[in-house]
């Protein structure tokens, strides 16, 4: 009962912020009139930003959607600090290991990636010549590296981008996790984020329903792998320990890591080496033979 409103404010503080950094246009493709949206084409130097998230199990504390809200609130917040357009939300991953779990939501790899293509193609109809797919859910990784790779399969006139923030040494004192092993998934950083900015839907309280640890039930070398090592290890599909979440470690960690997204923004809006080079390759792979050796 409480989203709308807790929604609303969030939108408030973004106009306002966006306010103070010469902006009037929203951030959000969807909120945007058709208009209002070739311009904000035009400054975002036509470069977009997917968030790319995931419905799953979030242990017994996190809402099914917490790698999906938190990408993007933390887009949110980096949007206005660096402007770009920011994607509908988008869940159509990987997550087949928590096909087990009530509420996941899990399609078949061909249709991730289909879907994902031709997302991608979409928005570069629409003028996003600069496409940034915003990692927010961790079994996504190989399948947005992969993806990437296979842009070279054929000509494109939009370059894909993907983001995957890294841990920082400079990681403010109140964004560290309270102790060791906490962290994880569905952990204390991720209700904690959760808590920053939709806190009726974080329940750090239930934290010690499941167990969190991990359950070793393979024995293999560490060079072998399975599709199953995650089952194995955390059969709850919970990681760690949210009982120590709070709103103010959420609200430093998505402060941080919007900053860190902000200036990949800025990176990426100012590159015009990889179109260049991309087209360089294209060229070159219509005529291999013609290839100086």
């Amino acid at each position: 009962m409480y989203r709308p409103f807790i929604a609303r404010v969030i939108a408030m503080a973004a106009i306002a912020v966006s306010a103070l950094h010469g902006q009037s246009l929203s951030t959000h493709w969807e909120d945007l009139t058709a208009p209002d949206f070739v311009q904000a084409l035009q400054q975002s130097k036509q470069t977009c930003l997917l968030p790319f998230g995931i419905i799953e199990k979030h242990g017994p504390s996190g809402p099914l959607g917490t790698d999906l809200m938190n990408g993007r609130y933390i887009a949110d917040l980096a949007s206005h600090q660096e402007y770009t357009i920011i994607f509908p939300p988008y869940y159509f991953g990987q997550i087949a290991e928590a096909r087990s779990q009530p509420g996941t939501l899990a399609y078949p790899a061909r249709i991730q990636m289909k879907l994902l293509q031709l997302t991608v193609d979409e928005m570069a109809r629409n003028g996003c010549k600069k496409i940034i797919i915003q990692n927010a859910h961790g079994g996504n990784t190989m399948l947005l590296h992969y993806f990437a790779q296979t842009q070279l399969d054929q000509r494109h006139d939009y370059v894909v981008y993907g983001y995957f923030a890294t841990p920082a040494s400079d990681l403010p004192a109140a964004a560290k996790p309270s102790k060791p092993g906490v962290d994880g998934h569905a952990g204390e950083g991720e209700v904690s984020n959760i808590m920053a900015h939709t806190p009726q839907d974080a329940h750090p309280e239930r934290a010690g329903q499941q167990s969190g640890a991990d359950q070793q039930r393979l024995s293999l070398p560490g060079s072998v792998y399975t599709g199953i090592w995650w089952y194995a290890s955390y059969p709850n599909h919970y990681q760690g320990d949210a009982s120590g979440a709070t709103a103010a470690r959420g609200k430093a960690a998505t402060e941080f890591s919007a900053k860190q997204l902000a200036a990949a923004i800025k990176a990426i809006k100012e590159d015009t080496s990889a179109a260049a080079i991309q087209k360089e390759f294209y060229d070159k792979a219509d005529t291999p033979v013609n290839t100086k050796q």
